[in-house]
């Protein structure tokens, strides 16, 4: 598969620098999990906060970033651009949502959220082909997460 072009606006301009996932989209090697690589960090910021505090700003990450994933799309003129990665932040970050703590849990929501991102089972992979523009970009990754989320929780549930 070809690699698409990286526009030069990631760096000057502050809404495709954030869509682009501070810059980590720009990877030549899976953009999409330098991607949420990027939302670990974050994560580790907000799990501190209480579950409610922590709802509101994801809730606020999605919202801004359907915005922020439409402007990108329609600037670079490519249909769901691999290097927009804001998805995969916040798809990643509701993974964790009231997750056990933990490097190990951190890991197995990091991994769980990756495989259903990349697989995409139904309908994942029709909202996908279907909903285009921001919320395209978004829906397939938070519908992804919801799917790890619940996975997550099961098997806190017995280790």
């Amino acid at each position: 598969m070809a690699r698409l072009p990286i526009p030069r606006t990631v760096w000057t301009n502050p809404i495709h620098f954030l869509a682009f996932g501070f810059g980590a989209g720009t990877s030549p090697i899976a953009p999409g999990t330098c991607g949420t690589l990027i939302a670990v960090p974050l994560y580790l910021l907000l799990n501190h906060f209480s579950v409610f505090i922590y709802s509101i700003i994801l809730l606020a990450v999605i919202i801004i970033g359907i915005g922020l994933c439409d402007v990108t799309e329609r600037a670079v003129g490519i249909r769901d651009h691999s290097g927009i990665v804001w998805d995969e932040i916040a798809g990643f970050l509701l993974t964790m949502l009231a997750a056990p703590q933990g490097i190990k849990w951190i890991i197995i929501g990091f991994i769980l959220f990756r495989i259903f991102d990349i697989w995409k089972p139904q309908p994942i992979r029709w909202l996908d082909q279907h909903i285009h523009g921001g919320l395209g970009i978004m829906v397939d990754d938070l519908l992804a997460a919801v799917y790890a989320w619940i996975i997550l929780h099961i098997l806190a549930l017995f280790f």
